[in-house]
């Protein structure tokens, strides 16, 4: 953040506000990390805080401390609805653009709360009054970190703040091995666990609490890939009846697209997944180098997001979205190679 946007923040919560705080649609460790680590941070404020999700989000997060206090816009319309029209400041985190909130978008867009967005994905929109936008970030987490010490408030961070932000960082860095963890990443992890956050504990909390039919819906998804070696490329299809038989829950397919990427001489692996009540296969795209899958994503699936991340879907039928993805590769084929 530059110093002109610092103070306006300083000056916009220099009295105590009625305020909303909202991730994405379907958030992940990042995007709930984040809200939760600021919400606690603004109740230490003595802001009126609520954070309000526009859905539900993976039962492997709700372990986090003052994860019962969220609003579920979809099932909670009305309350969410009533809050938003009574809030001064409007935070959006690990999001840039009002579309990335679903059936949120329209009460959120008739709020004349002063808007400030943290984000970390490319090409953002420009609904924010105060905007911390920064690519180079390996996390929303790390931003909301950054967020809290540039307003002098380091002091303020305890284990509970420590906790939800090392989750963030953590998940969004798939356990600090991607390119965007630097040495300062590793350093703000150093300065959160020294304030409490558990590492072995939170990693367990994400990582290690499977259950027996989420291991066999994996065993499924790999026992469907299919390398395409002439594009150093793989891809996972996963249908509804597949999801279905092994009793799916939201974010059980959570980082099983990171298998195909983990194979020797691929630089590019998809994952299509069918939706279990809409007609639309949600895509998550990886990528290893400079092939950017955010722009893979925005020309070709309606989506967006790093470089070397991102997600997107099809309106097509799976067998429909599978044959035009390898028609695709073919204009990428110098770029894989």
């Amino acid at each position: 953040m530059n110093k002109a946007d610092i103070e306006s923040v300083q000056k916009l919560l220099e009295t105590p506000k009625n305020i909303v705080i909202i991730p994405h649609k379907n958030p992940d460790g990042d995007a709930i990390g984040s809200t939760l680590a600021l919400w606690h941070y603004l109740k230490k404020q003595a802001h009126q805080a609520v954070i309000i999700s526009p859905n539900d989000y993976p039962d492997f997060l709700k372990w986090m401390p003052g994860e019962s206090t969220i609003i579920k816009f979809e099932s909670e319309t009305e309350k969410a609805t009533e809050i938003l029209k009574d809030t001064n400041v409007i935070f959006t985190l690990d999001f840039n653009d009002l579309s990335r909130i679903g059936d949120m978008e329209a009460a959120v867009s008739e709020s004349e709360a002063t808007f400030v967005m943290i984000d970390h994905h490319q090409q953002p929109a420009s609904y924010a009054k105060i905007m911390y936008s920064d690519t180079e970030m390996s996390s929303t987490c790390e931003m909301v970190y950054n967020f809290i010490a540039f307003l002098g408030d380091e002091v303020l961070i305890d284990s509970e703040i420590a906790s939800c932000l090392y989750t963030g960082i953590m998940t969004d860095t798939g356990s600090f091995r991607f390119p965007s963890t630097t040495s300062t990443t590793h350093r703000i992890i150093a300065n959160l666990i020294d304030k409490g956050a558990k590492n072995a504990m939170i990693h367990n909390a994400i990582y290690d609490t499977n259950n027996l039919s989420r291991l066999q819906l994996l065993g499924c998804a790999l026992k469907n890939l299919t390398v395409l070696e002439e594009y150093s490329t793989v891809y996972i299809t996963l249908s509804k009846d597949e999801l279905s038989l092994y009793n799916f829950k939201k974010g059980d397919t959570e980082g099983f697209v990171n298998y195909g990427l983990s194979l020797k001489g691929i630089k590019f692996a998809v994952i299509f997944i069918e939706n279990m009540q809409e007609p639309y296969i949600k895509i998550s795209l990886r990528s290893k180098g400079d092939f950017s899958v955010n722009e893979f994503a925005r020309a070709h699936y309606d989506g967006g997001g790093h470089t070397n991340a991102a997600g997107g879907r099809s309106d097509a039928t799976m067998e429909e979205t599978v044959t035009r993805f390898k028609q695709l590769l073919e204009t990428y084929k110098e770029e894989l190679n």
